[in-house]
């Protein structure tokens, strides 16, 4: 159950408002079924680790889940694993990114897409997204139902078939680049998509131009294994042996797990010229109705002006903050501190100026809950932070309102619990559960931190005997820790 129902049912009768990139406009959410909400976001690529800018998108799909379950709404959530398919270029050119990472690590493609998996998981939930109420489907788990839509399009005049693969012909789908409102005089010459990425992988050697395509824009939707080289993953189809292209995976998966028609759709705004314009032209041809009535996209992360990329060597990774001595949280402040359609440009100082902020604002939290006796009255207060967040995932303001509540002394502890409550129900930042402020000034290994994490807990349980032990560990690794009333310090011996 939502912990936060009371104050759900006492806020009730508020609209969402999001922004739909198919169109561009903020409009009223309106499910398919009343109360009930589909969503589907794109996921991970599993041939390596995810980077803290491949985080922001399940952090964003997790901010838009929050928002409509505070609002009343029961969510069902899909994040797709991608573990076969996707190649180095979006649009179907170059290899495979599994089977390249896989001989890399000279390891079996199924060994690394279990690892990194794992590992991506593990992030999500160290950022307190609750892993346990997503379906996360592999595509490798999906192939006959990817196979039976490529024949129903195939069935309908949709495909042709040249010498790589089964390619989807856009000319057959009115509205391809709906999405986006990209003008047709772009996907007749192929510049809607990643034309830059493809070009510069092509002067790397590392594709070539499919010039047997129909139309630039044309894209697999089932890849035949190369002649006379082995594949690790690759199955019969009706066309041969082969592997399913990238774009027709979330097709199928979509289908398979929510139904031919969605509330919601996220992925970032990288998707939209070529993945998810794909998306709708694949499955609308299959399906007769829309994907998905809401599609919303977050924007990048960047670094000096660059998205973050594992390519161009400025990849950052969530045990690269902890390592730091962050919390895992101070990431998610980070980007919440943004709305979900601006960029946002990462630097360790804005990083750290996160994390002052977040464990000052934990240090209030403590001290509103010892004063109201964890005791919430839901008022004005509330209902502000409640509509600032309906209002198309506002947490910039959510964030601004909030601190101006906490300080506000002519407001009763009570009500501003309850605003703190309702808070922590759309930011997800342990406000009402706060760990200890870490007050760090080298980098402590991560172990250490989740030592002192657990000792913590230990002690609030009175589990004195783990507590010693834990502390042990701790002084073993070569630090201190050192208990205050605002939570224990770690220091170096």
């Amino acid at each position: 159950m939502w912990p936060f129902s009371r104050s759900i049912k006492e806020l009730r009768g508020g609209q969402v408002f999001l922004t739909n990139t198919l169109g561009g406009k903020k409009q009223s959410f309106i499910p398919l079924k009343p109360g009930q909400v589909t969503l589907y976001s794109c996921g991970p690529t599993v041939y390596s680790k995810q980077h803290i800018g491949n985080l922001k998108a399940p952090l964003f799909a997790d901010l838009v889940a929050r928002v409509l379950k505070a609002n009343d709404f029961h969510v069902r959530r899909v994040i797709n694993i991608t573990d076969v398919g996707h190649l180095v270029s979006d649009a179907d050119e170059g290899e495979d990114k599994m089977e390249v990472g896989a001989r890399k690590e000279n390891r079996s493609a199924e060994d690394i897409a279990a690892e990194y998996t794992r590992l991506f998981q593990d992030d999500l939930r160290s950022m307190n997204i609750d892993t346990n109420d997503i379906q996360f489907p592999h595509a490798t788990q999906y192939i006959p139902e990817q196979i039976a839509m490529v024949k129903t399009l195939e069935s309908q005049g949709h495909t042709y078939r040249i010498r790589d693969g089964i390619y989807f012909d856009v000319s057959t789908f009115p509205g391809y680049g709906k999405l986006g409102n990209i003008p047709q005089e772009f996907i007749k010459t192929g510049t809607a998509g990643d034309v830059a990425d493809r070009v510069t992988l092509a002067g790397r050697g590392r594709i070539k131009e499919n010039t047997e395509k129909r139309n630039p824009q044309d894209f697999a939707l089932w890849k035949f294994s190369p002649a006379g080289s082995a594949r690790q993953q690759e199955w019969s189809s009706p066309w041969g042996l082969g592997f399913p292209g990238w774009h027709i995976e979330c097709s199928a998966m979509s289908k398979a797990l929510l139904g031919a028609e969605i509330d919601i759709h996220t992925g970032g705004i990288d998707h939209i010229p070529v993945h998810h314009n794909n998306e709708i032209a694949q499955s609308e041809s299959a399906n007769g109705k829309p994907l998905a009535r809401y599609w919303m996209h977050e924007a990048f992360v960047t670094i000096q002006d660059e998205k973050i990329s594992k390519s161009l060597g400025n990849d950052i990774y969530l045990s690269d903050i902890t390592n730091r001595g962050f919390h895992p949280l101070a990431l998610r402040y980070f980007f919440l501190q943004a709305h979900y359609r601006t960029p946002l440009s990462f630097s360790w100082d804005a990083l750290g100026a996160s994390a002052e902020a977040l464990n000052r604002l934990w240090k209030i939290t403590r001290t509103i809950k010892e004063d109201s006796k964890g005791i919430a009255v839901y008022g004005d207060e509330s209902e502000r932070i409640r509509a600032l967040a309906a209002d198309d995932l506002g947490t910039p303001r959510v964030i601004a309102a909030l601190w101006e509540i906490v300080r506000d002394d002519e407001i009763s502890p009570k009500k501003i619990w309850g605003a703190i409550e309702t808070a922590e129900a759309v930011l997800g930042l342990s406000l009402t559960k706060p760990p200890f402020a870490q007050i760090i000034q080298t980098p402590v290994p991560a172990d250490v931190i989740q030592f002192a994490h657990e000792r913590e807990a230990a002690r609030q349980a009175q589990d004195y005997a783990r507590a010693d032990e834990l502390r042990i560990h701790i002084e073993n690794r070569g630090y201190t820790v050192e208990d205050s009333s605002s939570g224990p310090k770690i220091h170096s011996k």
